[in-house]
């Protein structure tokens, strides 16, 4: 099998979100001094490629620790969304019979050339009202995509958020999603961290190929 990774680095001079703070790093052990390296890492939950759980904007729904590990592993299929201004019904279910036999659906804008630039943070397409009422029926796990968010940053109202995470759809945001990943079956991996009332987490997402 060959596995492919979809995940950013995470470092203290990685993007983030507008208004969140970068992740920090201190030394609390050093090898040579103390006989063993450790860190403390301060991190928000939504940091990186990430997932969002209902609880991430809901209240009195599930968080991802409410969730067995099943609902992080699944089948995998990519959308090829680049060179589009939004993400459409139209462009959807051209992936239909897909995504009927798929766990999680990834998106790929390509708009991940952007990390590091300011211009990652606005402009991105995102999914009209219609494409994301529409994906929410379908019986998939997660939705996953390779931009900051799947609402614009300056939205307030999160109506993509709220249709998918109401169906308890998990969100993936700040995937890198190559090309090679096009029209292949590959069995998708996210598990996050396993934390208490967690209402997101970074994960390590990778593509797992059958060769």
């Amino acid at each position: 099998m060959k596995i492919v990774d979809l995940t950013y680095m995470i470092n203290e001079n990685m993007p983030v979100f507008p208004g969140s703070e970068k992740p920090k790093f201190e030394n609390i052990g050093v090898l040579e001094k103390d006989g063993f390296d450790e860190k403390k890492i301060t991190i928000y939950s939504h940091t990186g490629t990430h997932m969002d759980a209902p609880r991430h904007i809901l209240a009195d729904s599930k968080g991802l620790d409410d969730f067995s590990p099943e609902k992080f592993i699944g089948k995998g299929i990519v959308v090829d969304a680049r060179g589009k201004s939004d993400i459409t019904l139209e462009l959807l279910s051209k992936y239909e019979t897909e995504i009927e036999k798929s766990d999680f659906v990834l998106i790929n804008t390509g708009w991940d050339r952007y990390w590091g630039e300011d211009r990652y943070y606005r402009g991105f397409p995102t999914m009209t009202i219609e494409a994301a009422q529409w994906i929410a029926c379908k019986k998939i796990k997660g939705l996953g995509i390779d931009a900051i968010s799947v609402d614009p940053v300056d939205s307030s109202a999160l109506p993509n958020h709220n249709i998918l995470l109401k169906k308890e759809i998990l969100i993936i945001e700040n995937l890198k999603i190559p090309e090679k990943l096009h029209g292949k079956e590959f069995l998708f991996s996210a598990l996050p961290l396993k934390v208490e009332n967690s209402d997101g987490s970074p994960i390590r997402a990778v593509a797992i190929l059958e060769i």
